[in-house]
């Protein structure tokens, strides 16, 4: 089908599914307005020369002198820092912005596209995961659009088109229950940051993919489905689904489930978001049961992968949880990539940081406060 090309800017475009963005706009002659990357220079100098966006962000001020010398010579506007990436994000040059940016950096633009009216397709998940909230309400309010990109959440997008009148049952989270799936707690004791970042089935980013080892990145999703779809936590049964090829299903009022499939390339969800409500030709390959053959599914281990119950917590508690969680998460990770902490220390802190008393309504100013909270928790327990 013949799919009208629209203007797209992609915050995170050094990044996995920036990367795969830009395959995908290549592939489909959509025209790249606007760029963004924190501080890597060469591949986005390399990304700016083969896409010719008009405007690009270095988010990162230390590298905005060096960054905009590599590109004197091209007609591209350099801007900086997170003024100058909710600049960007805000610019309606573009008809679409898809945010990748990882981390809590995200939500401000988040609310920079949705302030302007830009429909956005969103790959970032602390953005709904902390400020949830406050993300659904400014697009409520603006008419805004908000496309997931997240394989899953694309999913259950999908299965609910033309059902939005019908009442949902609950929602179906599929996790592949990354590389440890069956393991004990005492197996995962020696786990090595080496170990955790081999995925079985999906390529990604060093972070989302310790999120995947832990099931925390599937507890995250929970949090973004509840504020995507309107739903209540116990509304979202997590199923383990070793094979990744149903990325969710969705059940109706009469236990009908309809589901997605697909390969687990995320070229195919990423490029949906792109072209919504039409579709075309994807830059992947095609599924084939026959060679799949089986399908399985199982409940996820809540008491060895104690990261997933975390989160099922701190969104059952609601409020600044999910954002004090997250914060705790992203540096915890961060603490196990360097070899400072034990992988299921992960879990644990992730679990024992629920018991600090997070109360508030969920404005950016209260989402700092938890973010400063769960700094110094961190840094109490280490």
């Amino acid at each position: 089908m013949h799919c009208t090309p629209k203007t797209i800017t992609i915050l995170g475009s050094t990044g996995s599914i920036g990367r795969q963005a830009l395959e995908v706009c290549e592939a489909g002659g959509f025209p790249v307005y606007g760029l963004s990357a924190h501080k890597s220079e060469e591949l986005l100098e390399q990304q700016v020369r083969r896409f010719h966006p008009q405007v690009v962000c270095i988010s990162d001020p230390d590298h905005y002198q060096s960054f905009r010398a590599r590109v004197a010579d091209l007609p591209v506007k350099v801007l900086t820092g997170i003024d100058g990436l909710c600049e960007l994000a805000g610019d309606r040059g573009a008809e679409i912005v898809l945010n990748s940016v990882m981390g809590m950096i995200g939500l401000r633009p988040t609310l920079a596209a949705l302030d302007a009216g830009i429909t956005l397709a969103l790959a970032n998940k602390e953005t709904l995961v902390a400020g949830g909230e406050l993300v659904m309400a400014k697009a409520r309010e603006k008419g805004v659009k908000i496309l997931p990109v997240d394989s899953e959440h694309s999913a259950i997008f999908q299965c609910l088109e033309g059902y939005r009148q019908c009442k949902l049952n609950k929602i179906l989270l599929t996790a592949s229950g990354g590389p440890f799936f069956g393991k004990t707690r005492a197996e995962l004791e020696s786990i090595t940051p080496e170990m955790a970042l081999k995925h079985p089935n999906w390529s990604m980013g060093a972070k989302i993919t310790i999120d995947s080892s832990t099931l925390m990145n599937k507890g995250l999703e929970v949090i973004e489905a509840v504020h995507l779809f309107g739903v209540k936590p116990e509304q979202i049964e997590v199923v383990v689904h070793r094979e990744s090829i149903v990325h969710s299903m969705v059940e109706f009022e009469d236990y009908a489930v309809l589901g997605q499939f697909g390969v687990p390339d995320m070229k195919i969800p990423i490029q949906f978001a792109l072209t919504y409500p039409q579709r075309m030709t994807c830059p992947t390959g095609r599924l084939d049961l026959t060679k799949i053959g089986t399908l399985t599914f199982s409940k996820p281990d809540l008491d060895t992968f104690v990261s997933l119950k975390a989160a099922l917590t701190a969104i059952g508690r609601g409020g600044l949880y999910p954002a004090l969680l997250n914060a705790v998460n992203e540096q915890l990770v961060a603490l196990f990539l360097q070899g400072k902490i034990s992988f299921l220390s992960i879990g644990d802190l992730a679990m024992e940081s629920l018991n600090l008393r997070c109360d508030g309504p969920v404005t950016l100013s209260g989402i700092q406060e938890a973010e400063a909270m769960a700094e110094a928790f961190v840094r109490q327990h280490i």
